[in-house]
């Protein structure tokens, strides 16, 4: 249910900035709850099926609560951890699939790091770590959008891509609130790393493909994300 409800969320939330009734996201047509929830089946409008993703998910966080289950002294406990790694799930799948961090997602995400980050490190450690991921991206936000202008003057034509979006900088700062002060400092650097290898994988296939365009932009929304989930939760495993 937890992954249907991700699904949901990331079907409705890019197409209509609300909380609606579940709809086929090639033709419009509503679905029934125990069509879109229970019975995922072929939309009766257009008849096309619904995406793989909505079948991936579903197993990906039936995995994640068996496992949140069977671990002893999970972080946050059990719901407090489906909770947060739900928001995660619904923070990737738009930005992967729409390239946007939506300003009602962010706000809920702000109120789960607060009280998450709050449990963890206590109130001021908290609030310093936000502002610090806040104002440390919001810094490479600028930076991004004169390197992009000084790219676009060189090439004499606008670029359609921006390095980051302002959903990234709310998404640092929610990043900050969960892993704290001086937390907040390793885990950028540690999506910066991530982001900079992924990106490295995708232009060399694109190359071997010779589909390569010169500065294609990536979503940094997941890197920030699969940061945050390793320096929580598996951090240790390693460093044991």
């Amino acid at each position: 249910m937890i992954g249907a409800f991700v699904n949901y969320l990331s079907d409705v939330l890019p197409a209509q900035r609300k909380l609606t009734k579940p709809f086929c996201t090639y033709c419009n047509q509503e679905y029934s709850l125990w069509n879109y929830l229970i019975y995922p089946r072929r939309c009766s409008n257009c008849n096309r099926k619904r995406p793989l993703r909505v079948w991936v998910i579903e197993i990906i966080y039936l995995g994640i609560s068996l496992w949140l289950y069977h671990t002893p002294n999970v972080l946050f406990g059990y719901w407090g951890s489906l909770v947060l790694l739900a928001y995660f799930g619904v923070v990737v799948i738009i930005d992967m699939e729409h390239r946007l961090i939506l300003h009602p997602v962010s706000l809920t995400g702000v109120a789960i790091g607060a009280i998450l980050g709050t449990i963890l490190h206590g109130i001021s450690n908290t609030v310093l770590g936000g502002a610090a991921g806040f104002l440390i991206m919001l810094a490479l936000y600028f930076l991004g959008g004169i390197f992009a202008k000084f790219i676009a003057k060189l090439r004499g034509e606008e670029l359609n891509e921006v390095a980051l979006g302002f959903g990234d900088v709310n998404l640092a700062g929610i990043i900050g609130l969960l892993l704290g002060w001086p937390g907040i400092l390793g885990g950028l650097f540690l999506a910066i790393l991530i982001g900079g290898f992924v990106s490295l994988a995708v232009m060399v296939v694109l190359v071997i493909k010779k589909r390569y365009q010169l500065f294609t932009a990536l979503p940094y929304g997941p890197y920030l994300v699969v940061s945050a989930i390793f320096l929580l939760y598996f951090r240790g495993i390693f460093l044991s």
